[in-house]
């Protein structure tokens, strides 16, 4: 095509519907009218002027009959990366993801310097991921800035990203990334495919891409990994996961996703493995007790409480008289108190938050003790299962569900009830599958070598291989060759 340039402007401002942030600047280039054309708010002023407006205005060499984009790409333009386009559609939309394009009359082309403007708030330790020892550098909202802070820690020729653009309105930069001789290929290829199949307006966050990769889409359990931290994604990248970063977000996805990840922690790594087998195992009980502990408790009341100890049961009975509700019922007015206190106190402004949370639970608690509404060892029972969700606060949303349903089953059906509910539960868990890897893995199945770092941990040299428990490489299972059999 034949570019002229004030047409041609013209054109892109009737495509953007002549947007106020759309800018222009006409320069002459030895008698050639070049209009440079971007979009103000994305666009780096410094870099526009020192690589572009100031080599155009003092160029000095003599042109004879050159060819003015050959001219300008080897002999004027200081921009690293410059692209040529054949058409105004592939122009304009570069043009939005922060390039300037020059508009030289008569050219063949259009040319597209990057000139984006990068903003990234200060790397600083991420809320969701908080640690006492170890790197404490979280994500950002800026995709090329995550992919710095992994380069940062991977310095391997094995390391590949595969990059893609979502939405058709918002063309979103989705990074995919894994190591290629330790990710299971199979893995990657339904990754791949499953995204770029995805047809959207928008992605304005990793998470709009999580029910695209689920593979039991209505199931109430988690089945992607998400993290904020580059040594987290590392770790797992080490281990055979794919990670997926999307420009805009800070939480990086990992597939394939198994129970036991949530049960662990970054801080694990970092800490005496017997003191961390023994917060592991607190962390299983926190995990039975913030699912089953109501509804064990109503079931006890209602159904077996010839069971209890004699001194315990005469204190549950003389602090409900007078409770004018049913257990069942009682308990389940104290879990939505709770509810409802939560979600105030996590939406509120943060000074006010801190306040409403020991406020509204010890006065709206103690109150609804005095007034009789409520008994005191119910208020126990749901504030220490409350407590436990955040134990493993991955599957805070999944224990809260599960609880009600306890709550559901225990008044109704008594421990008998609670038992079928765990069979349940065991047996569905038992036949998930995330890419190619079991979702109760090392337990269900059993792998023994796996049991090293699972509900006990192993010291780093002991842990000579790979988990068979990912879908990953099995050619290339040896974590550390010094340590090989």
């Amino acid at each position: 095509m034949k570019v002229d340039a004030v047409k041609t402007l013209y054109e892109i401002k009737k495509k953007l519907h002549d947007s106020g942030d759309l800018k222009s600047r006409t320069v002459q280039f030895f008698g050639t009218q070049i209009t440079l054309c971007y979009i103000a708010p994305i666009t780096d002023n410094e870099l526009l002027n020192n690589t572009l407006i100031y080599p155009l205005i003092n160029f000095s060499d003599e042109i004879k009959d050159e060819d003015v984009v050959k001219v300008l790409m080897d002999k004027v333009l200081a921009n690293q990366e410059v692209t040529a386009f054949s058409d105004l559609k592939s122009a304009v939309d570069k043009m939005l993801a922060g390039n300037t394009l020059i508009l030289a009359d008569k050219a063949e082309q259009i040319l597209g310097c990057d000139m984006e403007k990068i903003t990234v708030r200060a790397v600083s330790e991420p809320p969701t991921s908080v640690v006492i020892k170890g790197p404490r550098e979280g994500f950002t909202e800026s995709l090329k800035f995550n992919l710095a802070l992994i380069r940062k820690r991977v310095k391997s020729d094995d390391f590949v990203v595969k990059m893609l653009e979502l939405g058709e309105k918002t063309k979103t930069q989705i990074a995919v990334v894994y190591y290629d001789s330790i990710a299971d290929k199979t893995v990657v290829k339904k990754i791949l495919k499953r995204l770029n199949s995805i047809k959207i307006d928008g992605v304005v966050d990793s998470h709009y891409l999580v029910s695209y990769l689920e593979r039991n889409k209505h199931s109430l359990f988690k089945q992607v990994g998400d993290t904020e931290k580059p040594d987290i994604l590392v770790a797992k990248m080490l281990e055979g996961r794919v990670g997926i970063l999307v420009d805009g977000s800070p939480i990086a996805l990992t597939l394939p996703f198994i129970l036991l990840e949530d049960l662990q922690n970054s801080d694990d790594y970092y800490t005496h493995p017997i003191r961390v087998t023994f917060v592991r195992a607190l962390r299983l009980i926190g995990v039975i007790l913030a699912v089953l502990l109501p509804g064990v408790y109503i079931a006890l009341e209602l159904y077996h409480y010839k069971i209890l100890p004699t001194e315990f049961l005469i204190t549950i009975m003389n602090s409900t008289q007078g409770i004018p509700f049913s257990p069942f019922i009682e308990i389940l007015f104290i879990i939505l108190l709770f509810e409802i206190l939560y979600e105030a106190n996590i939406r509120m402004p943060q000074y006010f938050g801190m306040a409403m949370s020991i406020v509204g639970a010890l006065i709206l608690g103690e109150t609804a003790v005095s007034a009789g509404l409520v008994s005191p060892p119910a208020v126990m029972i749901v504030a220490l299962s409350g407590i436990t969700f955040y134990i493993i606060p991955g599957q805070a949303s999944q224990f809260s569900i599960l609880r009600l349903l306890g709550v559901i089953i225990g008044a109704s059906l008594g421990l008998f009830g609670i038992l079928l509910f765990c069979v349940f539960i065991l047996s569905y868990l038992s036949n998930f599958d995330s890419y190619k890897s079991a979702y109760l893995a090392p337990t269900a199945p059993y792998i023994e070598e796996d049991q090293k770092d699972s509900y006990m941990r192993k010291t780093i040299d002991e842990m000579k291989r790979r988990p068979k428990s990912i879908a990953n490489n099995k050619r290339n299972t040896v974590r550390r060759g010094s340590y090989e059999d």
